[in-house]
């Protein structure tokens, strides 16, 4: 397999608290999130990958 699945992190502090000041009610991205959490794992779509070649990231993961 190319591509090597890995758990999404949780969101850094700093990303949070600027998000909450931002919009002190919230809005309907961060109650999605709240709610519902990590909706899909790469896991997956591990078989939309093919199996040689290099290395694919996770959907959804940033490029490192």
């Amino acid at each position: 397999m190319s591509m090597h699945p890995k758990n999404i992190p949780d969101i850094p502090q700093q990303t949070v608290e600027v998000a909450r000041a931002s919009f002190p009610k919230g809005n309907i991205y961060m109650l999605i999130r709240d709610s519902l959490g990590s909706i899909f794992d790469s896991e997956a779509f591990v078989d939309l990958f093919p199996t040689k070649g290099q290395p694919a990231y996770a959907p959804g993961a940033e490029a490192r």
